[in-house]
């Protein structure tokens, strides 16, 4: 997930998914904490009566993950009955944090020249076993199999589940935790970074948070769903109201979502530029200052609702991908990207707000790789939804501007909090609902005061943002933004002016096809992006097929469709204003139904 992620700290339960299993899948979903501890003893009590040896319990989780509040439970529960068992931390047997600073120095580097606030850092590319002493886990295998007073161990904690300690374990539990929680945990001061016990500020958690902790459990996590490892797999974003589910029901949920239609539920941000277009349609509580960023779908900082029976299980969206990456992505996807959802879409709202977004510019593949070891570049691009008065979107500099002066006056006002003039350099386009901007990396950009935009960008996971000029504002929090002169002078693209950006990155809509009341339009398509933007204009119904690609839609004109499967009438969604959805690649033929009274406008994207 994105190190910038400050999600609101609020549910939105109207993206339910109803994922059909048959009903006797469901008879090993178990709810409450006092019924999994039951469970789990039950497991526990029935499998060590089949041992001579101890029994040994693996309880693995992503980030942030509680453990002590289950296994409080599930020890007295065994004391209570009289079973003699031992609860062992996995940090005991790590590297000393010491030794851990010294691994993961090189990704986490300091130099403030260029990152004044230690933003940015390199992805950590070892595996789970490097964290780990392996004298310690020797020692550790020694001892269990020399002690005869212990019935049951239970080894607990973040990469309990790595390879170097799996041959210990008769049973492997996994606590899953959303992206919004984990964050909300590092951001209350509730956990601390894999194997370290010093004191850090937010900022310095979750640098070092996104840059190894979450790579190392997302490559764990995923090692253990697809080698199917996980005995039984728990909900733990809520510690005080736990779900379980086995691997096997955990399997057919997955593989039931992607025959469908699907929603994410959504992620809302405040900013210091918010605006109140979302509060509106989406009924945000009003204790929200504002509403900056929708996160409909940033793949690694959303989840997915389930319905089992009467309950709702959430669950993060990669443990989803992971499990049905090529059904849900296509195989032209997994071959290109990998097992990751190479796009991502939220809203900007800036409708009746203090002011624009930041003058920014984002970098291209080979700088994202070579100085961050991320996965590829950071193209983006608006679709103007809405606009009010004197909407203007910023995109690329002035004809005739001198970009040297503008680069100078950046780095001037960075060190001395002096204004910029940045309508006299960067271009200002007035915008109007339908509008299309494309803006590969290197583009300098903004969205301006009084606009929803649906942005839609490219692979990179992280938010490499280098903010040029952000008018001399303090965030929510009172600190000043931070400004990334260096980083953003080298990847600028000098020589997109406005006579360039309107040739290339805002041409006009092309009928692609037409049958009846409905028009499918081709919006932008550059030799840049990997993916093809478009829009489906219709009054009754329109008939689409994936042919293997995935198709991400957005209602960005309209009341309500149903996007439904022309197979299987039951496979089906239906969408709301503003919301958007995934069609998995293995969907096939499907159409969208207008259910209101006015014509509907569907935002599509799908790779090229």
């Amino acid at each position: 997930m994105s190190f910038m992620f400050n999600p609101y700290p609020y549910d939105d339960y109207h993206a339910v998914n109803r994922p059909a299993v048959e009903p006797a899948a469901t008879d090993t979903f178990i709810e409450g904490n006092d019924q999994v501890c039951r469970a789990i003893v039950d497991m526990i009590e029935a499998r060590s009566s089949e041992k001579a040896s101890p029994l040994v319990i693996g309880l693995d989780g992503y980030a942030s993950a509680d453990y002590r509040h289950l296994l409080h439970l599930v020890e007295r529960a065994l004391f209570t009955e009289g079973v003699k068992s031992r609860s062992l931390s996995v940090d005991s047997y790590m590297k000393s944090a010491r030794e851990l600073d010294s691994l993961i120095e090189k990704n986490l580097p300091t130099d403030k020249e260029i990152d004044p606030i230690l933003l940015f850092g390199h992805l950590y590319t070892g595996s789970p076993d490097t964290y780990f002493d392996k004298k310690k886990v020797e020692e550790l295998k020694k001892s269990i199999n020399e002690d005869s007073d212990v019935e049951v161990y239970i080894i607990y904690g973040t990469l309990s589940g790595a390879e170097i300690l799996r041959d210990l374990y008769d049973m492997i539990y996994y606590i899953d935790v959303i992206p919004k929680d984990v964050v909300a945990r590092f951001k209350r001061g509730k956990v601390q970074n894999i194997g370290d016990n010093t004191p850090k500020t937010y900022r310095e958690l979750m640098r070092r948070a996104y840059y190894c902790d979450f790579e190392l459990c997302q490559e764990l996590r995923t090692e253990l769903l697809q080698k199917g490892l996980i005995d039984f797999y728990i909900t733990g974003s809520k510690p005080d109201a736990m779900q379980m589910l086995s691997f096997s029901l955990l399997d057919k949920l997955c593989a039931a979502q992607v025959q469908r239609p699907f929603r994410c539920k959504p992620v809302y941000n405040e900013g210091v530029w918010g605006g109140f277009y979302t509060k509106k349609y989406r009924g945000l509580p009003k204790e929200m200052k504002n509403c900056a960023w929708v996160f409909d779908l940033i793949p690694a900082e959303v989840s997915l609702l389930m319905e089992v029976g009467s309950s709702l299980v959430d669950i993060p969206f990669y443990t989803l991908i992971r499990m049905q990456s090529r059904r849900l992505l296509g195989d032209k996807s997994v071959e290109t990207f990998g097992e990751y959802f190479p796009m991502r879409f939220n809203y900007d709202d800036t409708m009746h707000s203090s002011g624009n977004m930041s003058i920014q510019v984002h970098p291209g593949e080979e700088y994202c790789m070579s100085n961050f070891s991320e996965l590829g570049r950071q193209d983006e691009s608006y679709y103007i939804v809405a606009a009010g008065l004197d909407a203007k979107t910023y995109c690329g500099f002035n004809e005739g501007v001198d970009t040297d002066e503008f680069m100078r006056s950046v780095k001037e006002s960075e060190t001395q909090a002096s204004p910029v003039d940045y309508k006299h350099f960067v271009n200002a386009v007035p915008t109007r609902p339908g509008m299309q901007f494309l803006l590969p990396g290197g583009t300098i950009h903004s969205s301006g005061r009084n606009q929803m935009v649906l942005e839609i960008g490219s692979l990179t996971i992280g938010s490499y943002t280098f903010k040029l000029y952000d008018y001399l504002r303090k965030d929510l929090d009172g600190t000043p933004r931070p400004i990334h002169s260096i980083h953003g002078e080298n990847v600028l693209k000098t020589d997109r002016r406005s006579s360039w950006v309107k040739e290339n990155l805002m041409r006009e809509p092309k009928v692609l096809s037409q049958e009846g009341d409905a028009t499918e339009l081709e919006l932008g398509r550059h030799e840049m992006f990997y993916f093809t933007l478009r829009r489906l204009d219709f009054q009754t119904r329109i008939r689409q097929n994936t042919e293997g690609k995935f198709h991400v839609l957005a209602l960005v004109d309209g009341e309500r469709v149903r996007v439904v499967s022309e197979s299987d009438d039951s496979l089906f969604y239906e969408m709301n204003y503003l919301d958007i959805i995934v069609v998995p690649a293995c969907l096939g033929a499907y159409r969208i139904e207008n259910m209101g009274d006015h014509p509907v406008s569907v935002h599509k994207t799908l790779l090229v």
